[in-house]
This record gives structure tokens, C-alpha cells and sequence, in this order.
């Protein structure tokens, strides 16, 4: 039986192939009602009849760029609604929406979007563009063309909470950053991102419905990137982190699934990688009307998330690897989402020891004396559990895993800064916590790196530098720095770790007489080649005075002519480190030394006179500049 409704249709269609535009206007007010619904073939039919031309025209005219042969402009705006509804109705058969002239359309839609305010007409541009995104390749591609997200992304701005235009715009906006390109760096495409992230970020702040999980989701796939070329145009930005500051905490201060709770923590941990980690102290004025959290609880209440996570993570993972029987690929692929989990809440955990130490550090400390003391219990109570894991950890004999080395790295992070901290059973894993590797380390290095700043504190005392030299802690700091400092070594970003592990080498030589501390020749011959090496070239007085205080202390041990009969030994490496010493001793090269560059000088001057008479060639060159 023929439908009801096919006549109607061809007279529909009769006048979209209609000669005169007021024909075609007429056919497609008439289309709109064969548009509804999943009636695919009637839509095939309308769309295959009306041309690509005349929609296109019709576009135009309602933006008020031309007129399809219609004398009335001032309704243009009734045009511009049919062009757009239209559209979206087309787009709603994916063969359509995935068509070259569809995807053509989709800078003159956001235009539409980014000046019009009709609600009806957003919507209606927002399903067309989602449809468009969702349905190939090339739809999506297009949102990344310089100058499409500039335009966009400034207007979600202004849609309203619980809107179904928002609702749009978020499913549209996870489209396009599931797919984001890898090659994003491009500072055309960051121009738009950054101003994607001003956007959401302030719907984030002020959201109160569902879609607040779904900004949220969307801000930590943007910057937890670690984009340097996004989070650089993001610093000069104003007020976006404060809205992401506002609603994190709002996030964490009531009852959501562990899973948001630890996507707003990878959030906090993205934006404090960006902007600093006194962001967290931040009180900013906005013209949105919420209060903001005291400084004091906003500290308290992602440090406290993030210890419970830590401690529900750390209680996970020991009972998979130890007491769980199952070793399926879904117990690896969980495995894996939780160290990524315990990394995100370390990370965080590290930046608040970092933040706590600074503001105490400052004048006009605005965190209470009361908040510290919380913080610090807490952090105590925490790596506590953390060393209460490597000790599980070895007693199963397990030593490989990036969870071991990020426990390994909070526990120098927080030891640094009270290294009298949980002393007996830090000091108790000191050897076990050397011989931790990484997944993809052959053998420990980082590990060690991470508890330098650790080490450079308790080295200061002749117990911290018993614990060390007991299990030969020393030698492996020695073979770190040499593998630091070496051009065939792992590079490091800057010479914070490798001033660290001299100054802890410096600290036990000096103390050599007291712990006994033996050498073997080729150790300290690898040393000084390696010292002599790193200085070459070097102006900077902290990295000469160190170096050149290593130096004498292992000259103290050794001699000249020892050194030049070492088959390891590169005999121009002494020539090297005579220079080295002659700067060191000559202050005139350092203006307005520091009382630590003055301390170092001491030790250089004491040695030398200890050993100058091994050292005829060091000796030669120190009176030749004397002279």
C-alpha cells in the first residue's frame, strides 16, 4: 500500500526542483516536516533535490552576505534559522553529514555560532556541527584549522546552565579532543586550544549539573597533555585557573565516585604544573557569584583526597601483586590504572611538600601555624604507609616497578625537607631503596637521583652517613654523579641533581676519617675524568667550587704519579683538573662569592696544603698564576 503521506512528499520535492527561489523556499518550509524522525529515505530524497547551491545561497542570505532572490532582507534571520534547522536535519544521515560539501559548511556554521544569540538557532548549529564531527575523518579535521576554535570556543562562554545548546557543545568538544591530532603543537592550533581552556574552564566553575563531570573530562584531556607550546600561552591567560580552582574543590568537598574525585586531582596536578604550585593558596575576585574556600582548607582538602587515595592505591596494589591468584590481562590492565592513579596523587602529595616548604620559608605565611602542623601529621602518616610498601615490596623480593620508584621519590621529596621523619624506617630501606629500578631501567639510577635531595640532609650528621656507607651507598652516589655528569650518561635537565650528589659526596669524604671509606682506584680515577670533563667550559662558581672540592678530597686519598700509571687514566685529564683547582683557589674570579662558595673554598685551600707535594704538576700550575 503506497504511504499516506508519499504524495505530499512529491509535491514537496516538485517544488525544491522548482526555477524560482520562491518555489524552492516554499518546498523546503514544506521539507521541514518530512525531515523529523528516522524517515532516511524521505531525507535522501529532500536533500538530493534541493542542491548543495541553493542551501548554500540560502546561508549566505541569512547571514546577511547575499540574497537568494529574495527582496525582503530584513527577514533574513527567518532564513537563517531555516538554513541551519535544514542542515542539522540533513546531517542526521551520517552518508550526508560526512559529505565534502557538508564538512565545507562547518567554518560558516561556527561563524553563525560565534555571533548569533538566538537559542533555537545555536542549537540547531551545535547538532550540525556535532553531526559533522561524529560522522568521518574530514569533519573532525576541520575543527582544527587555525582561526575555527578562536571563534568557537569564546562563545560557550555565554550558554546557560542545563542548556541543551551546552549539552551539545560537550559531546561535540569530546569528539574533537578524543581525536585530537598528535601534531597539535603547532602554534596556530594552540592559539585555539588555549582559548577552548579559558572557555570550559569557567562552565567548570560555575556548572551545577552533570555536565560539570563532563567540562571536567574534557580540561584534564587538555592539559594533562603536558603541551609546553599550550601551557605556555595558558600562563598569560587570566582567571581560567581560578575557576578551575573553584570547581575542583567543590568536586572534592562532596560525595562523587573516587574516579572524578582522582580526574580533579589530575586536573590540580596539571594546572600547578602550569602556573605554579601557589596557585592552590590563590584567592581571586570574579564576577561570578560563589565564595571561595579559605586558603587553609583548600590546601588541607587536596592534600587530605590525596592521601586517601594514596593509601586506598597502595592497599590495591600490594594485595594484586602479592595475594591475588589471578594474573589475566584485565589484573595487568588494573595494575596499570592504578600506578598511573598513585602517580597523579604523588605528584600532587610532592608539589604541597614543595608549597608548604616555601611559604614557611617567606614572610607573611598565609597559611595558619595550626594548617601546617595538620599537613605535616598527615604527610608523617603518609609516607609511613608509602615506606610500609617498599618494606612489603622487599620482603616479596620485588624491586622492579614504576610504583616502587615513585614511592622511592616521595620519600626523598618529603625526607629532604624533615629528614628526621620516620628516620629509623627510612634509614632501615636505605639499601633496599637504592636497588629499585624503573620499568624500562636496567639498572638503578633514578631511583637514587630521587633521594639525593634526602641524602644531602642526613650526610650532614655522621649517623646519616653510617647508614649510607654501611651497604656502600657511597660508591653507588659516585657512579650516580659519573653518569650524570659524562657526555655518554643520562641527560638531566639541569644540574640541580648533580650539585646535590656532590654536595652529598663532599659531606662522607669529609667525615672519611671517622666512617673509614675506601675507593677503588678505578672509581676515583672515573670521578676526577668525569670531573674534569663537566667543568670544561663551565663559569658558573657553584658547579666549579664543588667540583674543584671533590677533587681535592680524592687528591688527599691518591697521587700523582699513581694516576698517571692507571691504565684509565687520560694523562690530559690532569692538566684539566690543575686549571680546575686554580680557579677555585683564585676568588677573584667569583664576584660577591656566597658563604657556601666560602666553605668550599676552605676545604680546596686545607687539601691542597695536604697534598701539593704529590701533585708537582697541580703545584706548577697554582704558582705560575701566583707568580
Amino acid at each position: 500500500m503506497e504511504s499516506p503521506s508519499a504524495p505530499a512528499l512529491d509535491d514537496c520535492l516538485k517544488l525544491l526542483r522548482g526555477e524560482r527561489d520562491e518555489q524552492r523556499l516554499a518546498g523546503l518550509l514544506l521539507a521541514t516536516k518530512f525531515c523529523k524522525g528516522d524517515d532516511k529515505d524521505s531525507v535522501v530524497k529532500v536533500y538530493g533535490a534541493i542542491g548543495d547551491r541553493f542551501l548554500d545561497r540560502l546561508l549566505m542570505t541569512g547571514m546577511g552576505k547575499g540574497v537568494a532572490g529574495v527582496k525582503v532582507v530584513e527577514d533574513r534571520e527567518v532564513y537563517l534559522k531555516l538554513a541551519v534547522t535544514v542542515l542539522a536535519a540533513f546531517c542526521r544521515v551520517p552518508e550526508i553529514a560526512s559529505s565534502r560539501e557538508m564538512v565545507s559548511k562547518v567554518p560558516v556554521v561556527v561563524e553563525i555560532v560565534s555571533k548569533s544569540s538566538d537559542s533555537l538557532i545555536l542549537e540547531e548549529c551545535y547538532e550540525f556541527l556535532l553531526l559533522v564531527a561524529a560522522a568521518s575523518e574530514n569533519g573532525i579535521t576541520i575543527f582544527y584549522k587555525p582561526g575555527v576554535l578562536e571563534m568557537f570556543a569564546p562563545h560557550i562562554l555565554g550558554l546557560s546552565d542545563g542548556s541543551r545548546a551546552l549539552e551539545l557543545v560537550m559531546k561535540l568538544l569530546q569528539i574533537i579532543l578524543n581525536k585530537l591530532p598528535v601534531g597539535l603543537a603547532d602554534p596556530e592550533c594552540i592559539s585555539g586550544l588555549s582559548s577552548l581552556v579559558v572557555s570550559l574552564a569557567r562552565q567548570f566553575g560555575v556548572l551545577h549539573n552533570a555536565l560539570k563531570f563532563d567540562a571536567l573530562h574534557l580540561l584534564t584531556s587538555l592539559l594533562s597533555s603536558k603541551s609546553t607550546c599550550l601551557y605556555g600561552a595558558l600562563v598569560s591567560m587570566p582567571t581560567w585557573s581560578a575557576y578551575i580552582r573553584i570547581g575542583i574543590l567543590e568536586i572534592l568537598q562532596n560525595r562523587v565516585v573516587s574516579s572524578e574525585k582522582l580526574q580533579a586531582l589530575l586536573l590540580a596536578e596539571s594546572v600547578m604544573s602550569i602556573v605554579g604550585e601557589h596557585w592552590l593558596l590563590e584567592q581571586s575576585e570574579l564576577h561570578d557569584d560563589h565564595g571561595s574556600l579559605p586558603v587553609d582548607k583548600n590546601l588541607l582538602l587536596v592534600l587530605e583526597t590525596s592521601r586517601v587515595e594514596v593509601a586506598v592505591l597502595l592497599n590495591e596494589l600490594a594485595y594484586i601483586k602479592y595475594e591475588a591468584s589471578n594474573s589475566s590481562s584485565s589484573t595487568a590492565e588494573a595494575m596499570s590504572l592504578k600506578r598511573q592513579n598513585l602517580a597523579i596523587s604523588y605528584s600532587l602529595i610532592e608539589k604541597i611538600i614543595k608549597l608548604i616548604s616555601n611559604v614557611c620559608d617567606s614572610e607573611g605565611c598565609p597559611i595558619k601555624e595550626s594548617t601546617i602542623t595538620k599537613a605535616i601529621n598527615g604527610l608523617n602518616e603518609t609516607v609511613n604507609l608509602v615506606l610500609d610498601f617498599l618494606q612489603d615490596s622487599k620482603d616479596h623480593g620485588q624491586r622492579r616497578g614504576d610504583d616502587l620508584l615513585a614511592s622511592v621519590r616521595i620519600v626523598g621529596s618529603y625526607l629532604a625537607e624533615t629528614p628526621f621523619a620516620c628516620k629509623e624506617k627510612a634509614q632501615g630501606l636505605l639499601e633496599y631503596m637504592f636497588s629499585v629500578e624503573g620499568e624500562d631501567e636496567s639498572s638503578p639510577f633514578w631511583s637514587i637521583c630521587f633521594l639525593l635531595p634526602m641524602l644531602c640532609q642526613i650526610t650532614m650528621e655522621i649517623d646519616g652517613c653510617n647508614a649510607l656507607t654501611s651497604f656502600g651507598g657511597h660508591t653507588a652516589v659516585i657512579d650516580c654523579l659519573v653518569k650524570m655528569i659524562s657526555q655518554e650518561g643520562p641527560s638531566v635537565e639541569n644540574t640541580g641533581l648533580a650539585l646535590l650528589a656532590c654536595e652529598t659526596i663532599i659531606n662522607f669524604m669529609i667525615k672519611r676519617k671517622d666512617l673509614e671509606i675506601k675507593l677503588g682506584g678505578s672509581q676515583l680515577v672515573h670521578l676526577l675524568q668525569a670531573l674534569a670533563l663537566w667543568t670544561e667550559g663551565w663559569k658558573d662558581p657553584s658547579i666549579v667550587m664543588m667540583a674543584a672540592s671533590i677533587c681535592s678530597l680524592l687528591f688527599d686519598l691518591t697521587s700523582e704519579g699513581f694516576l698517571l700509571k692507571h691504565s684509565d687514566f687520560d694523562s690530559n685529564v690532569l692538566e684539566s683538573l690543575a686549571q680546575l683547582i686554580v680557579r677555585s683557589l683564585n676568588q677573584e674570579e667569583f664576584s660577591n662569592p656566597t658563604i657556601g662558595q666560602l666553605d668550599l673554598h676552605q676545604i680546596i685551600r686545607a687539601g691542597y696544603a695536604q697534598w701539593v707535594d704529590r701533585f708537582p704538576h697541580v703545584r706548577n700550575a697554582v704558582e705560575q698564576v701566583r707568580t
